[in-house]
């Protein structure tokens, strides 16, 4: 059978290729899991041709695996098993804003800073930021969160409706437009983070916020890891609405400041960002620096000018890319490990010292205010050696945030690298997620190989 001449019959046909560059493009993502190659990627432009293309694939057994821009770190769009990989490159379109419900509908392959540039005009703004311009469906696919989950929630919060086909074509939706509903299952929370398993996700509605009158960036210094911690764990439980709030250890802010340029002090230090009006304000960040001062603050700095705001949440975002500046060569394997808070300063505590113990190069980051964090482990590939230390120091790190009631991943999703724990974390409550697996995909096309290792 010829993968690439009868989905030509299906689309038109310079909508299908299996140009070695373009399947090399589709067979990776940011991750260090091996790329393996897909037969063919087509790129579709409607529902009904995504609904074409799945009827034919699951009818003749090949595998599909939903691509959106490649920006994931779990393996998660690697075509495991080859077959199609179903690019959402042509499925861009933001298909309705409707500002007087808060909501609007998109495209999968609509990115996040795509969709907010358009939002703007209507003075709101899509709230999940995982940091890389992800696409749409991406983000719902591993149910993303990031910096300000903090505050506005993760993307199965703000997920309202979707359009999805499943394995043999059938199309529904998910939800409504309505806030809420007690109706039926809740098949939005099934969907969201079911990475391309269950079914392929054609549009998608979106809660949205008003943009906030007024923010404010800080940065907040101090001695030891556990007295951020507990400086976070104090901003929370004094209900202060922190729209952000990041943690970056002090070994990661050296190697902040050697790649940007920066002076901020080498120890433990929190990133906040307040969302609200002048004098709510004022009063929020006055109150949040008495807190971080009684916790051992050695300097609270704050600043009000989008570029300096700008400036300093670079720190923050581009901590990957300042280690691999710092070490040519080398690949991160990133940790995400979620736990309660009571727990987390312990957590942090117990990565840092397995870092220190065998010696690998890593720093530790986190979005503190809802107990997740992740560990960059540099590793140079080619060294199996390195690799094995690495997976040893994930694993470990995942053993001990289940040992403590957390979670293996808390926004980067399953894939290929955290499937090994499902068992370890879920117990036989995974038997009841592949039951349901199988009644929607009895042929294991979608995305084969993912969330499940049996």
């Amino acid at each position: 059978m010829n993968i690439v001449e009868a989905l030509k019959e299906i689309v038109e046909p310079e909508r299908v290729t299996a140009n070695p560059t373009m399947l090399a493009q589709h067979s990776k993502d940011e991750s260090y899991h091996t790329p393996k190659l897909p037969d063919a990627v087509i790129f579709p432009k409607t529902t009904e041709e995504v609904s074409r293309i799945l009827k034919w694939a699951n009818e003749n057994r090949v595998p599909v695996v939903p691509f959106g821009i490649g920006s994931g770190l779990e393996g998660q769009v690697i075509p495991q098993q080859g077959g199609i990989s179903l690019s959402f490159q042509m499925m861009n379109k933001i298909v309705e804003v409707r500002p007087q419900d808060f909501l609007v509908r998109v495209q999968p392959g609509v990115t996040r800073m795509q969709l907010n540039k358009e939002l703007k005009k209507y003075g709101l703004f899509f709230s999940v930021d995982p940091g890389a311009d992800a696409t749409i469906g991406g983000m719902a696919a591993t149910n993303a969160s990031g910096t300000t989950a903090v505050r506005y929630g993760i993307m199965r919060d703000q997920v309202r409706d979707m359009e999805v086909v499943l394995a043999d074509g059938t199309m529904i939706r998910t939800g409504s437009m309505a806030a809420k509903s007690s109706s039926g299952y809740h098949l939005n929370g099934l969907f969201v983070g079911s990475e391309g398993t269950l079914g392929v996700f054609t549009e998608i509605t979106l809660r949205l916020y008003g943009i906030p009158e007024m923010s404010v960036t800080a940065r907040a210094s101090f001695p030891t890891v556990g007295d951020a911690v507990r400086t976070a764990c104090a901003i929370m439980g004094a209900a202060i609405p922190v729209a952000r709030m990041e943690l970056v250890d002090g070994q990661s802010v050296r190697q902040v400041n050697m790649y940007k340029g920066t002076d901020y002090p080498e120890c433990a230090t929190l990133f906040f960002e307040f969302h609200g009006n002048e004098a709510g304000l004022k009063h929020d960040l006055a109150f949040a620096r008495e807190l971080a001062e009684e916790n051992g603050c050695g300097g609270f700095v704050f600043e009000t000018d989008s570029l300096r705001q700008a400036a300093l949440w670079e720190a923050r975002h581009h901590l990957a890319y300042a280690f691999l500046h710092g070490y040519p060569g080398k690949k991160a394997i990133t940790t995400d490990v979620c736990l309660p808070l009571s727990e987390l300063a312990g957590a942090i505590e117990h990565a840092r010292g397995l870092l220190e113990k065998t010696g690998m190069v890593g720093g530790i980051v986190g979005h503190v205010g809802d107990g997740n964090f992740h560990s960059l482990l540099m590793i140079d590939p080619d060294q199996p050696e390195e690799m094995q230390q690495a997976e040893a120091v994930n694993a470990e790190i995942v053993r001990y945030a289940l040992s403590r009631g957390g979670t293996c991943t808390g926004e980067h999703g399953v894939g290929l690298g955290k499937a090994k724990y499902q068992r370890m974390e879920h117990g036989n409550a995974l038997d009841v997620m592949y039951a349901v697996k199988r009644a929607l995909d009895p042929n294991n096309i979608l995305n084969p190989g993912k969330i499940f290792v049996f």
